[in-house]
């Protein structure tokens, strides 16, 4: 495995060592004791997978402590671009955003350690998507940002017209009104 520090250290890239012959291919997608040595020691606690038709547009979503999330996600089928905002408050690259393409092909999967809000848009026919989580999922603690604020201008590569949004995440509000926390070395 190779792991690719992006422009905001703590979200990282893995590029997974692909064997590939006649049969088809095989991958490690997670070993624990070489995720540990190269980005930091986890319990994953929950794995979710979901499936999405070109458009659908999934996040920004996050948890306020105490049910704040890491993730690490990857897709199984299709192709997304997937989307990490710094949300710490006080963390030197508060506000700023990690994209990158994740796809069956390119087999990457995205590190987006906790104080972070996390979405992504299906740009293939459909995708299957799949994440780990070191926390579990708390409806009371879940939040959002709207996924078109100004102030993050995020390229989100299809146009406006052909997004799928939920019409709970319509209703959220832009980073500069959204509820959010400290930055805090907990977080790494």
């Amino acid at each position: 495995m190779r792991f690719i520090k992006t422009d905001i250290p703590e979200v990282m890239i893995i590029e997974p060592k692909v064997f590939t012959d006649k049969r088809g291919y095989f991958f490690e997608s997670y070993n624990q004791k070489v995720f540990e040595a190269n980005i930091r020691k986890i319990t994953f606690v929950q794995d979710n997978e979901s499936k999405s038709v070109f458009g659908t547009l999934r996040g920004l979503h996050y948890q306020l402590p105490p049910f704040v999330q890491s993730k690490l996600v990857r897709v199984v089928q299709g192709r997304v671009l997937d989307i990490a905002v710094d949300i710490r408050k006080g963390s030197p690259t508060f506000a700023k955003c990690v994209a990158i393409e994740l796809s069956d092909e390119n087999k990457r999967q995205l590190f987006i350690p906790k104080g972070f809000a996390h979405g992504f848009v299906v740009l293939s026919k459909e995708a299957v998507f799949a994440y780990k989580v070191d926390n579990f999922y708390s409806r009371e603690h879940e939040r959002g940002i709207l996924y078109n604020d100004s102030d993050l201008n995020i390229a989100w590569q299809i146009d406006e017209s052909q997004v799928l949004l939920l019409d709970k995440d319509k209703q959220l509000p832009c980073l500069k009104d959204a509820e959010l926390f400290l930055y805090s070395e907990d977080y790494l």
